[in-house]
């Protein structure tokens, strides 16, 4: 039986979380992390990770990354693995990720969607095959998201240009310039709207012919269950920096 902290645990991915893991007879949420301590369900909720009491194996995070340098501690100091599925990290922050992964398993990705990371897969080859194309990434979400871009679009962005050695520059904000588009940059475009739950749509424009690569997510679900088989996949793991990659090789 996996047990299992989820922090964050009484926000919309925390709730859909724990249905799918209710659902499972080799897994179980011990205790829950949480700002908001009045919604308490089969497990203990605690405003803290000093206050938790209860033995577990590894951590779930769909939080916000302010909690993240206390979630990184308590992890540490209890040896656990955890799964940071939060989004909008600072790059200071992306760094002391990497830094405690010398310590703990950490899995940690932008997003947690099987399909979107096969996507990224395509993408990369892609970029190899289209040597010279414009490359723009769109990605859509409901009104409720704070960031922008979205997680998932800066890591379609790095996984291709880390295909083309980093060669690449990235452009957010087109409408303050009169000038051409750089050859070398990598186009990112935002939209907030209705209850998008998260579409991304990668665009290769060359001349007189476009390919255009998309994923599309119609429920959170898919995201709670890729974090929970993250959960599986780190359990018992070294200390290290895990991914989606490591996972989808694994099966």
């Amino acid at each position: 039986m996996l047990k299992i902290i989820l922090s964050g645990c009484n926000g919309k991915m925390g709730r859909v979380i724990t249905d799918i893991v209710n659902k499972r007879n080799d897994a179980a949420i011990v205790a829950g992390v949480d700002l908001d301590i009045s919604q308490n369900g089969p497990f203990p909720v605690f405003n803290s990770f000093d206050d938790i009491t209860v033995d577990a194996d590894v951590i779930i995070d769909f939080s916000n990354p302010a909690v993240l340098n206390k979630l990184l501690n308590f992890a540490k100091s209890r040896k656990l693995g955890v799964v940071i599925a939060t989004t909008g990290f600072s790059n200071e922050q992306i760094m002391e990720i990497k830094a405690s992964a010398n310590e703990i398993p950490v899995f940690f990705s932008f997003n947690m969607s099987l399909g979107i990371n096969l996507l990224a897969e395509l993408c990369r080859k892609a970029a190899t095959i289209l040597d010279g194309f414009d490359i723009e990434i769109i990605e859509k979400h409901h009104n409720q998201k704070i960031d922008a871009p979205s997680g998932t679009a800066i890591l379609l962005a790095n996984e291709i240009n880390d295909e083309l050695d980093g060669k690449m520059t990235y452009e957010y904000d087109r409408h303050t310039k009169r000038e051409k588009r750089a050859e070398k940059e990598i186009g990112i475009h935002a939209v907030r709207g209705g209850t998008i739950v998260g579409e991304h749509e990668v665009i290769f424009a060359g001349r007189d012919e476009i390919i255009t690569l998309s994923h599309s997510a119609r429920s959170k679900e898919v995201f709670a269950v890729g974090a929970v088989n993250a959960a599986f996949f780190l359990n018992g793991k070294a200390a290290g920096l895990y991914s989606m990659k490591e996972l989808v090789l694994e099966k």
